[in-house]
């Protein structure tokens, strides 16, 4: 079959790849003039790294991946471990995949290196303005002039214009929430900052979280904090302002001041989402599909947002795979319908772990000891992981 992809980012790339290699003629396009990723780490659980073996990347991650022995949990105010979760090994004989931490680019790379032995055609510098479909096709309006094809799918991120036509539902929505990011080499840190583990700290209206991306030479470090920026903020001047960032943080342990204070720059991203997805109609229509970010953006505090893509491409090619093209309409409703009501678990999840890891008064009390005593039980989930 004819396929038309757009969008070049993880979860584009990953879709390209299941498809291309499972024989469809496939045709990639990215507005950028280049394939390049944004962002700093990522986090992928075992759900997510059983698929990548799959694909036969185990080398490819293994080369740019880190495997934390722990992910702990500390107090912000204390600085004191209220929980931990055994990762290492344990994660990979419970589940048959290890956890591990990674740059996002070097995801995005080693992703687009496997598609580049495909023939997959990869177009940069394109966009789709339009499209139509009808029950036998659907015809873009590109950049390239216009293409007809069997199936098209919008892995075109948060601002999805693919997403835009077809469900016409808006924009995505401010969560009033900002992320403060920073990756600082472990050799420019004092001994005592540096880690080989995943840290979140817990406070109020706030959270940070810390791990070790590149074989874990560098840390990456996020802050989560409650805020608002001006209107225009498309254009805005994105480079943090430390001040902003120490008075979010005020009242936080030594510990986590000396480490925030270690950090020479800071980008600060504005967060989106949409609510948790509603129906298989938001995963695909007739011939076109949505995946990712474009079907279901959501909060980061399940680190599962490249989960759920990689999730979406290989579902999708499974579905596709030996699917003759009358049968497209009928495979995309049976791809939707796989994944809807699981990323929507995913987004409410996510929504709710926000709650929760910026509670204040008597909530923060009863998370840290719920932590305490079951923090294993808490953090380990089957559900998602297996």
């Amino acid at each position: 079959m004819k396929v038309a992809l757009i969008g070049g980012g993880i979860g584009g790339l990953a879709t390209a790849l299941v498809l291309s290699r499972s024989g469809q003629q496939l045709e990639l396009f990215e507005k950028a003039s280049a394939f390049t990723d944004i962002g700093a780490g990522i986090q992928l659980g075992p759900n997510v790294t059983r698929i990548l073996q799959a694909w036969g990347l185990t080398d490819a991650l293994s080369a740019y991946a880190f495997a934390p022995d722990r992910l702990q949990v500390r107090s912000a105010m204390s600085g004191q471990t209220v929980g931990e979760l055994t990762l290492g090994n344990t994660m990979a004989e419970r589940y048959g995949a290890p956890y591990v931490t990674l740059h996002r680019a070097d995801l995005h790379r080693l992703l687009l290196q496997a598609v580049e032995q495909t023939e997959a055609t990869l177009q940069t510098s394109s966009t789709v303005q339009s499209f139509q479909q009808t029950p036998q096709a659907v015809t873009l309006q590109t950049t390239h002039g216009a293409r007809g094809v069997d199936v098209m799918v919008g892995a075109d991120g948060l601002w999805s214009h693919t997403r835009a036509q077809l469900l016409a539902d808006g924009l995505p929505r401010r969560t009033g929430h900002l992320a403060y990011r920073a990756l600082i080499r472990q050799a420019d840190l004092p001994e005592r900052l540096r880690s080989q583990n995943v840290t979140a700290w817990l406070g109020a209206n706030m959270h940070v979280v810390q791990y070790p991306v590149r074989s874990g030479e560098w840390l990456n470090i996020v802050v989560f904090v409650h805020g608002e920026v001006p209107d225009d903020f498309q254009n805005w001047d994105h480079s943090a302002n430390a001040l902003d960032l120490k008075s979010a943080v005020q009242g936080s342990c030594n510990a986590l001041h000396s480490l925030l204070e270690a950090v020479p720059s800071w980008r600060l991203w504005v967060m989106h989402d949409r609510p948790p997805m509603q129906g298989a109609h938001q995963h695909a229509q007739g011939r076109v599909a949505l995946l990712g970010d474009a079907a279901h953006p959501m909060r980061p505090y399940l680190a599962q947002g490249a989960g759920m893509a990689i999730e979406d491409a290989a579902e999708l090619g499974s579905v596709l795979n030996g699917s003759a093209a009358q049968n497209v309409p009928a495979a995309l409703q049976q791809f939707a319908a796989r994944r809807w009501q699981r990323n929507a678990r995913v987004q409410a999840r996510a929504l709710r772990n926000g709650h929760i890891f910026h509670a204040t008064g008597p909530m923060r009390w009863g998370r840290d000891v719920a932590m305490k005593l079951m923090g294993e039980t808490l953090l380990d989930m089957p559900w998602l992981y297996g």
